[in-house]
């Protein structure tokens, strides 16, 4: 029998030269402070009394000689500069980070339960990182869940250092071709059967008070826009490139485009700090700051295996578990998340046919 899986969660701490130190609730307390506006929520949230709650930002006030908040009479409390700064840097290392952690805490989990548990069964997904890819850990037996980009993960597959890789493909069958064709040799050397898992949508993300001035593409161009993008291994980098192509957007045109980040969190982040005025990615990124977002693709998040492993009990667990209820619930409340049959298992052939007859079949925009 497994032993139970831990969560290891790394823990940020700033402190002087004389060996003062920050309470790491601050952060918490900092953010629930940004979204409530009041001291006694944003403590109840960080599960702390509103007097340590207190405590904690006087410290911190003290730490760096400057307040973190702005009280405000009958406004409730708001995060001055400094708290702004501060809590946005923390959640941009967080974003960024984020995915080498928990690959790496798979890791260990995995060799944990091996010394725990003896030698046993363990499924190996190599995928790129995403809200709903993320709930996968919580499926049945040991799951060693490693974060890559796609052509990173595409190789492992091919060498047989993973039993399924991730790999998103647009549902405009013109973009996936497209995409088919830069990943094609890792592609064609490859027995692929397709596991259908959620579709999600990609786009701009903005802060609210932009909305009315990017509304598009081509308003990237714009000298006053700032832009953040994603690193050039990433699948949604290469989406990005092609919707540009398409309106014949040449990359290097729009500032900042070559300055990344190597999560869709990381990117909102970047954002919601105002170090940018747009960037591209999902929408639950966008959700999770609050931020606007203008709709460009969407796209199935497809698992992807040998067609001849497919029938090892380890990956049939996975299949069930992606039409298991619990599930289907959190995907629901993911935005611009949706199931897509999930579990149903076919290949790419059968996927773009299907694709290409429902855009011959959707009416003609009026």
């Amino acid at each position: 029998m497994l032993s139970p899986r831990w969560n290891i969660t790394p823990t940020w701490r700033y402190s002087r030269d004389d060996g003062e130190r920050l309470d790491p609730v601050l952060f918490t307390l900092l953010a629930n402070l940004h979204d409530s506006g009041k001291l006694t929520q944003a403590a109840s949230g960080a599960k702390i009394s509103y007097r340590h709650a207190w405590n904690v930002l006087n410290r911190a006030e003290a730490f760096f000689g400057r307040s973190l908040v702005e009280m405000r009479r009958g406004h409730g409390t708001r995060l001055s500069p400094l708290g702004e700064t501060l809590l946005w840097s923390e959640q941009r290392v967080k974003a960024r980070l984020g995915p080498q952690l928990e690959s790496m805490a798979s890791e260990l989990n995995h060799l944990l339960q091996q010394q725990l548990a003896g030698t046993h069964p363990v499924l190996r997904l190599h995928a790129s990182h995403g809200y709903a890819v993320a709930l996968l850990p919580d499926c049945p037996g040991e799951l060693d869940l490693r974060y890559c980009n796609p052509l990173e993960a595409l190789n492992a597959l091919g060498r047989g250092e993973c039993d399924l890789a991730s790999f998103h493909l647009p549902v405009c069958p013109r973009l996936a071709e497209q995409v088919m064709a830069a990943y094609r040799t890792q592609l064609a050397r490859q027995d692929l059967a397709v596991i259908r898992f959620v579709t999600r949508r990609q786009g701009l993300i903005l802060r609210p008070e932009d909305e009315g001035r990017i509304r598009g593409l081509g308003d990237l161009l714009a000298p006053d826009v700032r832009f953040i993008n994603r690193d050039e291994h990433s699948g949604t980098r290469v989406l990005f490139n092609l919707l540009l192509a398409e309106e014949g957007i040449e990359e290097a045109a729009i500032s900042g485009a070559f300055h990344e980040e190597f999560t869709h969190t990381a990117v909102a982040a970047y954002v919601a700090a105002g170090m940018a005025d747009a960037g591209f990615g999902v929408e639950a990124a966008a959700a999770q700051f609050g931020l606007a977002f203008r709709p460009l693709s969407t796209e199935h998040y497809l698992l992807i295996g040998q067609a001849a492993s497919l029938e090892q009990e380890r990956v049939q667990q996975l299949v069930s578990h992606l039409t298991s209820q619990p599930l289907l619930g959190q995907i629901e409340g993911l935005a611009g998340y949706a199931a897509d049959r999930p579990g149903e298992v076919g290949t790419f052939e059968t996927l773009l046919a299907e694709d290409r007859r429902r855009e011959a079949e959707a009416p003609e925009p009026l």
